[in-house]
């Protein structure tokens, strides 16, 4: 099946759907626009297709295009002089000045670029514009005599049906309109631009590839003469239409013409004309730059980790107490590289909109580029213990107390701002660049458990930073590499808010006009963005009894598994345990025994499908809040586009749909792809969900009558509501069917209705939409249109995200008892109903109906053959350039082998030299070892003659001290034995101070005596101070041996020790060892 089978073409009616997709134009390429898709997380990128409603086939178009192109009247307006042009259809009306030559007869107007056209009164060129206007792009047409009716929010921006009724409740209801001037690029990259027609500023633009959907009113209808275009607001889940009408109501066509002339013509050659004669925009000096913030946490292992973060609040999940790093990676993604020099200081502070004074700095670790060279990685350590950082070290509170300035409510949880800002040198920048990033945080217990499955790690915003070139004159010094100052710089966010700011809201407030407004702050912000898809943590955690019990049923089911047990109803009604979904899941949808359908798997997943193209722009934006399918090129995606380019070529009547790779994905999460794809296979045809998709949808006409007609049974005041403000089922319960509820509402949700839709079939989607109709009853009352369109889009599925909610829910859906019996009487009258409206219908406005049908297929066959031929030739051109870059690497390979070889000689001679170098060191070593053996052996013999004279001089001291006592105590005794000489001498042996008198011959003889008792004295002290002298000298002259016999130890051992004797050793082992061996 096509996959524009959007929900949008659900909600016409047959002649709606005809000329819906009347004219279909796909973007090819966007190149050079300075809003890149990357910040939109490929949304942007995703939803690139304009279609355009003419209210007929391509051929009245053209002809009504050639009516206002060849009109006589209009060309004589082209011919005559500026004062004496004629009012076309009235005085109010002004003139249309064609500025280019008409296309040439026989040319086909909607294949041929037109030229450049401008719809003015009076005549006013674009060089005659003011000077402040800023400049068109080179290829567009510009109109005049246009007036904005407004904007309005819409929930299908590719339905006809709602634009046409937006179209007239702002024709009505517009009191205050706005004169503007209308600028359409001719190509795919330019942007639409309103300018003031006064003096031509610019008041709005909106880029080609963000406007989805073109339409005019019908004739015969006050809305002839308007036109209207939807465009991605903000976001990719909020789409206004803006509405204009025309003075001159021919215009209207030239326009639709104008739009489609944008898509048509090749981005190719639009750049070629651009370079060959549109002169520099100020884009040129746009640079524009991806900044990431990931916050790593001490995970008391030694390293960092980083945190994860929320998706659903888009909030960092940070522990208290705990060091933290923050690293920033900045990356170019458009112009001219600029060299980052060095990061000139990462600054950190509680809050949002802080002060420069409020910053505080971080100590850095590193910087420098990443191994690929792509980004520029800033790291910094945080320590949140610290006074200054108090505000984001305190755990969040929970419920509705307020504590800090910094935190933010929102519904029950809350969060607090931090801003991170990174001061860049730029070499060719005069002053540094500061990018500041604005982030949610929620500060948690350090015990708490971070386990989120549905994560991403890293917080990411787009900067465009505008540089005007100095002249040299400007320049600080006229050698410096600076060539730029900093005009601006501006965030994405930033340009967002500033560019709804800018759009006109000229809409008064009443029923039925809602004009958004841009977010006023984050809560609102928050609250108007749609739940991604495969948002929800789903716990496989489960009460021990319940999985007893599920344990026991299945080992009974296995003995008999062409009978489901009587209990198995309950048990699923409650919920299947996470941990056994997979193998329940598929032993209720009968694939327990499916070999040669995996078999089948692998040879279809080899074959080529013809919506190869559609499945790869699908999968990018199927479950983008879950970490397995949110990688480009990941495993998640690789399976998914398996199992979704299998089911296609497996089925050839409907093919791929949209919606069916949510219910992959839901299926992957839970088993391989091989059996993903047989459960999907049983739920297309066993549950009928591929009767959905058949023959214009009309089974599924049939399931929106069914809803209805349930609601006007069990919520009538809901069901009336719903019909006086035009509220249809198709406009909101579109993708409950299609997707099974999987593609907007949280996990936890989804599981449970995969749960019961294969246990009790599709008629379980019944009790979950009434259920959430019932629970929200009182809410949609209080809304009018647009107001349930919202609701239903934003709230209802982030209400669910609850685990405890959902419980609920379910419990409520599965309580409601909707018979068989009530559906078939339902859709009887629906096919009865059917049957009178085709017996009305005239057979001629059948045939037309699927002429018209048979034409749209043939324009939407030829797109894809253009398509195809544009990917071959893509195709091409890249294998040309791999085989390029191949040669290219080859003959750097070969440059290197030669190198290499070189440097293997030079290797080898240098191995040959230290050989050589080896031998003599080994013989230098062994004459070395002889030296230091002799020398050792000589200190030996020297140690041991210093022993034997020390123990000589021993010896020789101890016997003259023994001969000296001996020769004293004779001397002693001689003394004490003469009675005179006792006299003279005390105990001691000295002389005493004798006074005594004597005679005098008596006195001389002892005169003599004494003096040679003194003098015999004196020469046996002289001979006992010579002993001890030499007794002295001999301790000395031992300690000194001593003294050389430890240094001669120790450098013998310090010898044995070092490098080169264990070298020495070394060689002696293996020059031993060989001697060994050769003998």
């Amino acid at each position: 099946m096509d996959d524009k089978g959007s929900v949008g073409k659900i909600s016409v009616s047959s002649d709606s759907v005809s000329t819906l997709n009347s004219e279909d134009f796909v973007l090819v390429s966007r190149l050079g626009d300075e809003t890149p898709s990357s910040t939109n997380n490929g949304s942007d990128d995703e939803k690139t297709g304009l279609k355009i409603v003419g209210n007929g086939s391509e051929q009245q178009l053209q002809r009504e295009l050639e009516d206002v192109l060849m009109d006589p009247s209009v060309a004589d307006t082209g011919i005559g002089s500026e004062t004496g042009m004629d009012s076309l259809g009235g005085g109010d009306h002004g003139h249309l000045l064609t500025t280019a030559s008409p296309v040439p007869p026989g040319a086909d107007p909607l294949s041929t670029p037109p030229p450049k056209l401008e719809m003015v009164l009076p005549v006013q060129t674009a060089q005659e514009s003011s000077p402040s206007s800023p400049i068109p792009d080179e290829d567009s047409v510009v109109f005049s005599q246009l007036t904005y009716l407004g904007c309005a929010s819409v929930n299908a921006p590719r339905s006809e049906v709602e634009a046409l009724r937006m179209m007239s409740i702002l024709r009505g209801q517009c009191q205050l309109p706005l004169d503007v001037t209308l600028s359409v690029p001719g190509v795919s990259e330019g942007t639409v631009r309103l300018l003031d027609p006064h003096n031509g500023t610019e008041i709005a633009n909106y880029p080609i590839y963000k406007i989805l959907f073109c339409v005019r009113g019908h004739d015969g209808t006050p809305e002839s003469d308007c036109f209207a275009f939807t465009e991605s607001h903000y976001n990719a889940e909020i789409f206004r239409i803006h509405v204009f009408r025309c003075q001159i109501q021919e215009a209207v066509s030239r326009i639709l013409y104008s739009f489609a002339t944008a898509f048509r013509r090749s981005a190719k050659k639009a750049v070629l004309s651009s370079q060959q004669s549109a002169p520099l925009t100020p884009d040129s000096d746009l640079f524009t730059f991806t900044v990431s913030l990931e916050i790593k946490e001490d995970d008391g292992k030694g390293t960092f980790s980083a945190v994860a973060k929320d998706k659903d609040k888009q909030s960092f999940k940070l522990r208290a107490g705990l060091d933290k790093k923050i690293v920033i990676y900045v990356q170019q993604t458009s112009n001219k590289e600029l060299a980052i020099e060095r990061c000139f200081g990462l600054l950190l502070s509680p809050g949002k909109n802080v002060k420069n004074s409020d910053m505080h700095l971080l100590d850095l670790e590193s910087m420098g580029k990443s191994s690929d060279g792509k980004s520029y990685i800033i790291t910094g350590s945080w320590n949140p213990n610290t006074p200054q950082f108090q505000a984001v070290n305190e755990e969040t509170p929970k419920g509705k107390s307020q504590k800090s300035l910094f935190i933010i409510m929102i519904g029950c949880n809350k969060f607090m701002y931090m801003t991170t800002a990174v001061d860049l040198v730029i070499t060719e920048v005069e002053e540094p660049v500061r990018f500041l990033l604005e982030t949610r945080v929620r500060v948690c217990s350090p015990n708490d458990r971070l386990f989120w499955p549905f994560s991403k790690r890293s917080y990411t915003e787009t900067f465009y930073l505008k540089l005007r070139q100095m002249e040299r004159k400007e320049r600080k010094s006229p050698a410096s590499d600076t060539l730029y100052e900093v005009v601006s710089l501006e965030s994405e966010t930033e340009r967002e808010k500033r560019k709804t700011t800018a759009s006109p809201n000229i809409l008064p407030t009443g029923p039925g006009t809602m004009v958004p407004s841009p977010p006023e702050d984050d809560e609102d912000e928050d609250n108007d963005e749609p739940l991604l898809s495969g948002s929800g943590d789903v716990s496989k955690e489960c009460a021990e009894k319940i999985l007893e019990t599920w344990g026991d049923l299945l080992s009974k089911w296995h003995m008999n598994l062409s009978v489901r047990p009587r209990q198995l109803p309950a048990l699923v009604r409650s919920g299947i345990p996470e941990a056994l979904r997979g193998e329940v899941w598929q032993l209720l949808a009968g694939c327990h025994n499916n070999d040669h359908q995996v078999e089948e798997y692998r040879t279809l997943i080899t074959k080529e499908s013809p919506q190869d193209s559609a499945i790869t722009r699908d999968i990018n934006r199927t479950f983008p809040a879950h970490d397995y399918f949110k990688d480009t090129g990941g495993d998640g995606q690789d399976s998914l586009y398996k199992i979704c380019k299998a089911y296609s070529v497996y089925d050839e009547e409907i093919g791929y749909c949209q919606g069916q790779s949510f219910l992959a994905a839901v299926l992957l999460l839970h088993m391989p792809e091989e059996q993903a794809f047989s459960v999907l296979v049983k739920i297309m045809f066993d549950y009928g969900l591929r009767d959905l998709f058949k023959q214009n949808f009309e089974d599924l006409h049939c399931k929106f009558f069914q809803l209805e007609r349930l609601m006007q049974e069990y919520i009538p005041d809901l069901y009336n509501h719903f019909l006086n403000v035009g509220l249809e089922a198709h406009m909101y319960a579109s993708q409950w069917f299609l997707t099974l509820f999987t593609a907007k509402f949280p996990l936890y949700m989804v599981f449970h209705i995969i749960d019961l839709l294969l246990c009790e079939g599709i008629s379980v989607i019944f009790n979950v939409a009434l259920a959430l109709l019932k629970t929200s009853k009182d809410d949609l009352i209080q809304t009018d249109f647009e107001g349930a369109l919202k609701f239903f889009r934003v709230p209802v599925p982030k209400r669910y995200r609850s685990e405890e909610n959902a419980k609920k829910l379910m419990e409520l859906a599965c309580s409601m008892k909707i018979s068989q019996k009530k559906l078939k009487k339902f859709e009887k009258e629906y096919h009865t109903i059917r049957e009178q409206q085709e017996q009305q219908e005239a057979p001629i406005e059948r045939y037309e109906r699927e002429n018209r049908r048979l034409q749209e297929a043939n324009m939407r066959l030829e797109q894809e053959n253009d398509d195809l031929a544009h990917e071959l030739v893509s195709s091409k051109i890249a294998l040309r350039k791999d085989l390029d870059n191949a040669e290219e690497k080859a003959d750097a390979l070969n440059k290197e082998l030669l190198l290499t070889k070189q440097k293997l000689v030079d290797s080898e001679d240098e191995k040959r030299r230290l050989e050589e170098e080896s031998a003599q060191l080994k013989e230098m070593c062994r004459r070395e070892l002889d030296k230091s053996e002799s020398e050792i052996k000589k200190n030996g013999s020297i140690i041991g003659e210093y022993k034997q004279i020390c123990s000589q001089l021993s010896e020789r001291l101890e016997k003259q001290q023994t001969a000296t006592r001996g020769e004293l105590e004779k001397i002693r005794s001689k003394v004490e034995g003469c009675e005179k000489c006792s006299s003279l001498f005390n105990k001691e042996g000295r002389v005493r101070a004798a006074v005594t008198t004597a005679p005098a011959g008596g006195t001389e003889e002892t005169d003599e005596e004494k003096e040679g008792l003194k003098n015999q004295l004196r020469e046996m002290e002289l001979e006992l101070a010579q002993t001890k002298l030499q007794l002295v000298e001999a301790e000395c002259k031992i300690q000194d041996l001593e003294h050389h016999l430890g240094l001669a130890l120790n450098e013998v051992q310090a010898a044995k020790k070092t490098w080169f004797n264990r070298t020495l050793s070394s060689i002696k082992t293996v020059t031993g060892t060989q001697g060994k061996e050769t003998t």
